[in-house]
């Protein structure tokens, strides 16, 4: 099976997106349970005085829409439509990169792409939620909070390499 970027970004596209899917149902059971082992019942009451009910991926659908109409905003019942849509989207575009990457690198695929995983998380969710203010800093949060998200990236990573895998060999 020679290299080919078109085919490799096609996989990774099937394993992001698939990735994605077992990242949230990863997060919403065992990265739970995670979550109940490491935080305190204080740093969950913390969390939950600083939540405003939305997470990051609905306030960047609002954002889009702003920015795209110039102005116009999501009601709350939009953005839960547009939250996932963010996040599937997301996880796809950034599958479609990691297979292009992992058609030509080795070290792309490091970790069975957990490393991968774990360069999302520290990208997306710790610095760039933030930077486009669209949660708090890591310092404002306890970083016990921190293991379910790096948690699910690393399966996220692992996923999307699992099914890169399997996609390529078929294309």
């Amino acid at each position: 099976m020679g290299k080919h970027l078109v085919r490799g970004v096609l996989a990774g596209v099937a394993g992001g997106l698939a990735a994605a899917w077992v990242m949230n149902e990863f997060g919403a059971t065992v990265g739970q349970k995670i979550s109940d082992a490491v935080e305190t019942p204080a740093e969950k009451r913390e969390l939950a005085a600083q939540s405003d009910g939305e997470d990051a991926t609905m306030k960047a659908a609002d954002r889009i829409v702003e920015t795209v109409t110039g102005g116009r905003h999501l009601s709350h019942e939009q953005r839960e439509i547009g939250g996932p849509i963010v996040h599937y989207s997301m996880g796809a575009v950034m599958g479609g990169i990691y297979g292009g990457l992992a058609e030509y690198s080795r070290s792309a695929r490091s970790g069975f792409g957990t490393t991968f995983g774990g360069l999302l998380f520290a990208t997306a969710d710790v610095f760039g939620v933030p930077a486009f203010r669209l949660g708090p800093w890591p310092d404002q949060y306890p970083v016990s909070s921190l293991a379910n998200p790096l948690a699910s990236h690393l399966v996220y990573g692992a996923t999307t390499e699992l099914v890169r895998r399997v996609v390529r060999g078929i294309l």
